[in-house]
């Protein structure tokens, strides 16, 4: 009896807390004083008119620190809806503060939110296809003629074969991993995890892990100078002239200097995009290892099953090198041929983005859709080479639609051009040679701009900075 009583005690109280939380009068703020809120240490968000406190939340957030930093203190719905599932919605609740008292919708967002939804009850985000099997069935086929090539074999013609076999092998993979960091691919989460770590750290020695918190901010930050790391290549590259302000970089905290070393290589870079293409591999290798065992201060889900996934390429791979008969000679020729075939991919993912619009500053959460369309480039390819450019050539609906799996990219395509083309908005698609073409040229405009500093002493002359600002934005 005194059990149920103290039950039935404990019932009422909670029905009065819940029923004095009701009778308060609820909390509105303004879009001003909710900017104030902006810090690491004391984080607001809104979604759809709620303020929400996600300070306490900010550690555990499954796409990482940086976006909701990148984000802080603004009105990010369009950027929750593009990335989130129903579920996430039911998180949310748990740290409403108070609701934005000048909150309203532009006719882009509502455009956008509403073809969110539309997607959503045609049940496109849950239908994935078959593609993950047939991208694991490939690979395995790949690895397994490799392999043998290399250890059934003398003639150093199939050796180099099974080289670009590898090659290819590494770009399924990046695309089978770009894919589960957006969407689970398999029937589970766990299943999807397991396929992340064997496809991406066995199979190719870059970490998912470093993977998903570069590509999370980059697509926050689409093509912003100072916070998407995707666009942040100095001293090597640099994609438009106001990076020889010596920007800082939010997503490295560090100054990306514009020095003497900058000036020369940048003057080149035209020259040196495809050959630096060819070994950029090396660099996802280095980020990987330096996030997993030097960064001991950013959270990684998981750190200990990332490290034994990139031994295990770091395993593998050696050995399958050391088993070629030819020497030295043979063994950098098949190392250097593998990188270069996938470096292929390098280049697709610098396609989509370095002769598009460029900024500098926070991404804003009130022009999400406008920012995603004027920093992305389509590649316009035929059907039948899909298997080649794995959704990356459907760049603009990625970027709108990140949670989309990339078997629906081609049939929405039509409908968010229709929507661009209503709102005057940019939607830029071109083939892939001119794609490349594009791509030269935006290095090589930066590239005599930097030779003009060179020869100028190192400052950036006024007319440099008037066209890099209406060029670029």
């Amino acid at each position: 009896m005194v059990a149920v009583k103290d039950a039935a005690a404990m019932g009422d109280a909670e029905k009065r807390k819940k029923a004095a939380a009701a009778e308060k009068p609820e909390r509105h703020v303004t879009s001003a004083e909710m900017a104030r809120h902006s810090t690491e240490g004391d984080l607001w968000v809104a979604v759809q008119g709620k303020v929400y406190d996600v300070t306490a939340w900010l550690p555990r957030h499954p796409g990482g620190d940086l976006p909701l930093l990148s984000l802080a203190g603004q009105d990010v719905t369009d950027a929750f809806v593009a990335y989130h599932p129903p579920s996430a919605w039911r998180v949310l609740d748990r740290y409403r503060v108070a609701t934005l008292s000048d909150y309203s919708v532009s006719d882009v967002s509502r455009d956008y939110r509403r073809l969110v939804a539309d997607f959503a009850r045609a049940g496109l985000f849950d239908r994935k296809g078959h593609g993950c099997a047939v991208s694991l069935c490939a690979m395995a086929a790949l690895l397994a003629a490799a392999v043998y090539l290399v250890l059934a074999t003398a003639s150093v013609a199939a050796h180099m074969a099974a080289a670009v076999m590898l090659g290819f092998l590494w770009m399924q993979s990046g695309f089978l991993g770009h894919d589960s960091g957006h969407y689970v691919v398999m029937r589970s989460r766990g299943l999807n995890r397991a396929v992340q770590v064997l496809a991406g750290n066995c199979v190719t020695g870059i970490s998912i892990a470093w993977w998903k918190r570069t590509h999370n901010t980059h697509h926050i930050a689409c093509n912003s100078l100072d916070h998407d790391p995707d666009v942040q290549h100095m001293p090597l590259f640099a994609v438009s002239p106001r990076l020889f302000d010596s920007l800082t970089s939010a997503f490295y905290r560090r100054v990306m200097r514009f020095d003497a070393a900058a000036r020369l290589l940048v003057s080149y870079q035209h020259w040196t995009f495809y050959p630096v293409m060819c070994v950029a591999r090396v660099n996802l290798f280095a980020q990987s290892l330096l996030l997993l065992l030097a960064d001991t201060s950013a959270r990684v889900p998981g750190r200990l099953a990332e490290l034994a996934g990139v031994a295990v390429f770091w395993v593998w791979y050696p050995w399958l090198v050391s088993r070629l008969p030819g020497g030295a000679g043979e063994r950098a020729a098949f190392v250097l041929l593998s990188f270069a075939v996938t470096g292929i991919q390098h280049v697709q993912f610098c396609l989509n983005h370095f002769s598009a619009g460029t900024y500098v500053g926070r991404p804003r959460g009130d022009d999400w859709f406008q920012k995603q369309t004027r920093g992305t480039l389509d590649v316009a390819c035929p059907p039948w080479m899909d298997w080649f450019h794995g959704g990356l050539q459907f760049q603009v609906e990625h970027h709108l639609f990140p949670r989309l799996p990339r078997c629906h990219l081609r049939r929405v395509a039509p409908v968010v051009r229709q929507l661009c083309k209503k709102h005057g908005l940019h939607y830029d698609s071109c083939g892939f040679w001119e794609a490349n073409a594009r791509t030269l040229r935006t290095l090589r405009d930066a590239a005599m701009q930097a030779r003009a500093v060179a020869a100028a002493g190192g400052a950036v002359p006024k007319n440099l900075v008037w066209e890099a600002v209406n060029t670029h934005g």
